[in-house]
C-alpha cells in the first residue's frame, strides 16, 4: 500500500501537510497508548488510522473547501475518540470546535488528546446531544453540524435541532447507499432543506463518501 497521509493532506488544500501528518502520527501514538486502557476504538494501527480515520475525516474538505480557512462554529455529535473532531481541527486551526459525545471516557480522551497536540480550537463536551440541545449555550450556536458514523441523519437532525444558527448547515458523513435510504425520511422534516453531494472514492480503494447537506431556512 502506498497511501500517503501528507500527499493526501495536500491535495486536500492543507497547509503545511509534512507538519499535519506528523501531529496525526503523534495523535496516533496516543490514541494506542490510552487504547491499552480505555477502549476507545478498534483502528489504531497506522495505515489504517490514516486511512479511516485521517483520510475520512479530511474528506469534508473535498466537498467544502471553504472550511479550511471559515473561522466559524462547529458541531462534531457523537465525536467518540475525536474523528472528525480532532483531524478537523488540526487540518484547520481557524475552525472553533465542539466535540460532543454522551460517553465521558471518549471526551476525556478528546480533551487529553487536544492539550497534548496544543490545540486550542477544539473543546470536549461530556453529554447527550438531545439534552445539550434544550441548554441555551448551545441554541442556534453552530455554523456547521457535523457526525460521522453515528446514527441516521434524521435521529441526529431531531435530537440537534436547535444547534443550528439560521442558515447553518448539518453536514453528515455518509455512503451514497446511506444517503439515499435516509433522504426520504430528510425530506419530511420541516425548515430544513436537504442534498446530497457528489460522492467520491476515498483513497486506497477505502470505498465511497458523500455528504447529506440540510440548511436551516428559519430558527
Amino acid at each position: 500500500m502506498n497511501f500517503a497521509l501528507a500527499e493526501f493532506a495536500a491535495a486536500a488544500g492543507i497547509a503545511e501537510p509534512e507538519s499535519f501528518a506528523a501531529k496525526c502520527e503523534r495523535l496516533r501514538e496516543f490514541l494506542e497508548e490510552c487504547n491499552r486502557q480505555v477502549n476507545l476504538t478498534r483502528i489504531t494501527g497506522r495505515t489504517d488510522f490514516e486511512l479511516k480515520h485521517a483520510a475520512d475525516s479530511l474528506s469534508i474538505f473535498h466537498a467544502f473547501p471553504e472550511l479550511l480557512t471559515a473561522p466559524v462554529e462547529l458541531a462534531d455529535i457523537g465525536c467518540g475518540a475525536g474523528f472528525p473532531s480532532l483531524i478537523l481541527a488540526l487540518a484547520a486551526p481557524a475552525l472553533r470546535i465542539t466535540a460532543i459525545d454522551s460517553t465521558g471516557k471518549k471526551t476525556a480522551f478528546v480533551a487529553s488528546a487536544a492539550a497534548r497536540l496544543g490545540l486550542t480550537n477544539v473543546r470536549a463536551v461530556h453529554g447527550r446531544a438531545v439534552e445539550l440541545n434544550r441548554e441555551p449555550e448551545f441554541r442556534h450556536r453552530f455554523a456547521v453540524v457535523t457526525a460521522r458514523a453515528v446514527a441516521a441523519s434524521a435521529r441526529i437532525c431531531g435530537e440537534c435541532r436547535n444547534f443550528p444558527a439560521p442558515g447553518g448547515r448539518f453536514i453528515f458523513y455518509k455512503t451514497p447507499a446511506q444517503a439515499e435510504a435516509e433522504m426520504p425520511e430528510l425530506q419530511k422534516l420541516p425548515d430544513t432543506r436537504w442534498r446530497i453531494t457528489p460522492a467520491f472514492s476515498l483513497p486506497e480503494n477505502a470505498g465511497e463518501r458523500c455528504f447529506v447537506v440540510g440548511v436551516r431556512q428559519t430558527e
